[in-house]
């Protein structure tokens, strides 16, 4: 028999049964619901009916004839009576011995056919092992239930059930409701996508997409989901452990030789000691100090020196630069950024006439919402300070501060700005007692500090002078152990992340030269960011700069003679 036509007879049938009229005989739908339809097991054969004549309708008051010369099923299977007037041979049931087998295993090993059999909207066919049946027949009863059903045939029959409600709605979004609601969610979220679209092509947000991408999460509340995300990345990417540094990692510095240095030469603080190493015995070069950048009325005001983080990791090189506070003068730059707003009287990029000056810029912070603490410049307070934060302190005359808020320095006329970030993490020349790196309530909220990532600081000397340190693979009592080694009696967390942890020295021919990105150079040769980022408008975070100071006439002379 053609499947296809076998396929039509039942369709027609269903239709008919929801019409109300046999499509074969034409007999009023309630003389169709006389016997319950039932449905065929797989293993029994089928043979169509000839349709018979359409007979004519019972006139008033007359019972219609029987209805005869439809399909059936044999009787061993539904019970129907095996009378003549049910079945209309030669066009009823296939009596034959090719009809399905009467023993207890009647299903066959065919595979299934499809979803549907097509005696009913819901109905289902029958699967090996458990009969699946329409909730309801197309007659409009009830129908049996096997007591084999499995949990498959019950969801079956409720996707079913799901897809003729679906099927019965108007109109495509009743039909479709999830990719509806998916949709107009894209379409709702187009101003958030132009959005990001916008950061990942900003590189004031960082040097990678996937940087500029979690600091567009972080600016609209997404910190705890990049926090959880970095801290995992992390904690699988530890740093290495063992080895010694490569050829690569240690910076090309200077000699530390000092040559025609005179009594007549500028006031300035004594040259620093050799750092001792972190990691125990130290290499060749390691913790000696070399000059760089611009001189300043003829002799160094920055030195620089690399040491190991600790014994672990002993193939990382952190750099450390030491920067004279009697030559240099301490300026804060603000962005749109950090701490947002604006506009401000020292911004990026560096002008001329301050390039004429610089020796030294470096990063000043976190984004404000990360950094537990305030921030005030021009003269008014943009974020309030904090009582008992670290705070990067600027004076009028350019002399700098690293303070406990209230206690080693409070807002009077004399300060220009002050930046805070979380608390100390050096005090009276030490780690400050009780120092854990898995607190990140006050020392890194923004990254779990147990985590080995780049991370950056600076402190002051007892005489004055400003430490920076910054590099790869340190924790938050690593990097409180390298300051307090370089000799800062208080010190501060500054950035973490390979982004944004960047220092960099200019040296430009001449004394008065303006620096330009062709004459710097970065503390670490694998540090991210470029000396020229000092020098875009593009560049929104705020940032330090170390500037020579204008020296008194007799100390000019004397240092160009």
């Amino acid at each position: 028999m053609n499947p296809a036509h076998r396929d039509r007879q039942p369709r027609q049938w269903r239709d008919a049964a929801r019409h109300g009229t046999d499509p074969a005989t034409g007999t009023p739908r309630q003389y169709t619901r006389d016997a319950a339809w039932r449905p065929e097991p797989r293993g029994a054969t089928w043979r169509e009916s000839q349709p018979s004549a359409r007979r004519p309708s019972a006139g008033p008051g007359q019972a219609s004839p029987p209805r005869v010369g439809a399909n059936h099923y044999d009787d061993r299977l539904a019970g129907y009576d095996d009378s003549p007037a049910e079945y209309d041979s030669p066009a009823g049931y296939d009596h034959s011995p090719a009809g399905y087998d009467d023993s207890p295993d009647w299903y066959d090993d065919r595979p299934d056919e499809g979803e549907y059999d097509g005696r009913g909207r819901a109905g289902r066919e029958y699967r090996r092992g458990a009969a699946l049946i329409s909730p309801r027949s197309a007659a409009g009863f009830p129908a049996h239930r096997s007591g084999r059903d499995s949990p498959w045939d019950r969801w079956s029959r409720h996707r079913a059930r799901r897809r003729e409600i679906r099927t019965a709605r108007r109109t495509i979004i009743g039909r479709h409701l999830v990719l509806s609601a998916c949709c107009a969610i894209l379409i709702g979220l187009t101003p958030a996508w132009v959005s990001l679209g916008s950061a990942l092509g900003n590189p004031a947000l960082g040097g990678s997409p996937g940087a500029r991408a979690a600091e567009w999460f972080r600016g609209h509340g997404g910190s705890p989901i990049v926090n959880w995300v970095e801290n995992i990345w992390y904690s699988h990417h530890p740093p290495p452990l063992g080895g010694t540094p490569a050829s690569g990692s240690i910076p090309h510095l200077a000699s530390g030789k000092l040559h025609g240095l005179s009594k007549s030469a500028p006031a300035h603080l004594p040259v620093p000691r050799r750092m001792t190493s972190p990691a125990g015995q130290r290499l060749r070069g390691e913790g000696v100090w070399h000059p760089a950048g611009r001189l300043v009325g003829g002799i160094p005001a920055v030195y620089e020196t690399w040491v190991r983080p600790d014994a672990l990791h002993t193939s990382l090189v952190i750099g450390v630069a030491w920067m004279d506070t009697k030559l240099l003068r301490a300026t804060l730059y603000s962005g749109s950024t950090i701490p947002g707003g604006g506009p401000y009287r020292n911004t990026a990029p560096v002008p001329p006439g301050a390039a004429k000056s610089l020796v030294a810029a470096f990063n000043a912070g976190f984004l404000m919402n990360n950094a537990n603490g305030g921030y005030y410049t021009d003269g008014r307070t943009i974020m309030p300070l904090r009582t008992g934060a670290a705070s990067f302190v600027i004076y009028r005359n350019g002399s700098v501060n690293i303070a406990d808020w209230g206690r080693d320095a409070a807002l009077t006329p004399d300060v220009v700005s002050v930046r805070q970030t979380l608390d100390l993490l050096v005090d009276h020349g030490r780690p400050v007692p009780g120092l854990n790196a898995n607190d990140t309530t006050k020392w890194g909220f923004t990254l779990g500090n147990a985590v080995y990532v780049w991370r950056s600081g600076v402190g002051i000397t007892a005489d004055g002078a400003l430490v920076y340190a910054g590099g790869p693979g340190l924790n938050i009592t690593t990097l409180a152990d390298i300051l307090a080694r370089a000799g800062a009696v208080r010190a501060m967390e500054l950035d973490i992340n390979t982004d944004w942890v960047n220092l960099a020295t200019y040296a430009p021919r001449g004394p008065a030269a303006p620096a330009t990105p062709a004459s710097g150079t970065d503390l670490l040769p694998s540090m991210f960011g470029q000396p020229d980022r000092y020098f875009q408008s593009w560049w929104a975070r705020v940032f330090f700069t170390m500037s020579a100071r204008t020296l008194p006439p007799a100390s000019r002379k004397r240092a160009a003679g």
